[in-house]
């Protein structure tokens, strides 16, 4: 449900997330999957992720370019990501206890609807129709469809230089208790991994980032208050601690902050 809808049965939690990288497993990426294995390649593809995180190209310019190179029709694409792409064997525990509990999950993704829905159906089951999916689409190139040979194409969802900005949906719901202090605010989490997820890590109460990707970079960078996940388990454990009031946000961004310090210790230590 979208906003303001989400709230109407008063969640204590609003869950955000990414989903390549994230809810997907590391080695399946759909977009870098295609990327890598049907348009230019990985190391063309890491090089725009690079420089997207040093500011010399917009993340826009960079997926547009990835998806571009992907000339296979449409619907052969959906069917080699189900193939091909594995979820973090434990998020399907995570949204079936976000079922029980109310809390509303919300996929934040500068990837394309249709491929995550089928994505998470094809892998979770039919409950996966009620997760929504905020995201880009996917149209028909000019005098051709998508069934066809090099006949799609990206459709942004914004015009930011994200494609997508992420924090344009998390923002409403802060102005809406910002302009509502006496109702009771839901605590907000997002979990991310990179580059895709910069405009999202300073929108939420608590930043979930993936232990040894660009997101951490990031927020050690700027400065923003995360805590390390490896897995949906980690994430489960932490979020039903928060949910039934056994630990508070400050204290898990300060266990994150230390957790990510021993983590760049033992990378230096083994240079």
């Amino acid at each position: 449900m979208p906003y303001p809808e989400t709230l109407k049965e008063n969640p204590k939690i609003i869950f955000f997330t990414d989903f390549d990288g994230t809810i997907t497993l590391k080695d399946s990426k759909g977009n870098d999957w295609l990327t890598d294995n049907l348009g230019f390649g990985e190391q063309r593809r890491k090089q725009g992720n690079a420089d997207t995180l040093n500011d010399k190209v917009t993340f826009r310019d960079s997926f547009w370019e990835m998806m571009e190179s992907v000339k296979t029709p449409f619907p052969e694409c959906i069917k080699l990501l189900c193939e091909n792409i594995k979820l973090d064997p434990y998020f399907k525990e995570f949204y079936q206890w976000s079922r029980e509990n109310k809390v509303p999950v919300i996929v934040l993704s500068s990837g394309m609807t249709p491929i995550i829905r089928s994505l998470l159906v094809h892998l979770i089951g039919p409950e996966a129709n009620d997760i929504e999916i905020v995201s880009n689409e996917v149209v028909d190139k000019a005098g051709k469809t998508k069934e066809q040979e090099d006949g799609w194409q990206l459709k942004y969802h914004d015009d930011s230089g994200f494609g997508h900005d992420k924090s344009l949906t998390i923002r409403p719901y802060a102005k809406h208790f910002s302009d509502k202090p006496n109702e009771p605010r839901p605590t907000m989490l997002y979990a991310g991994d990179g580059v895709s997820d910069l405009s999202a890590a300073r929108e939420t109460d608590l930043l979930f980032a993936k232990k040894g990707h660009d997101l951490i970079t990031y927020c050690e960078r700027e400065g923003i208050p995360f805590t390390v996940f490896e897995n949906w388990q980690s994430i489960l454990g932490t979020t039903k601690d928060i949910f039934e009031g056994k630990t508070n946000l400050k204290t898990v961004a300060a266990e994150g902050a230390h957790k990510a310090r021993q983590d760049n210790e033992e990378v230096e230590t083994v240079k």
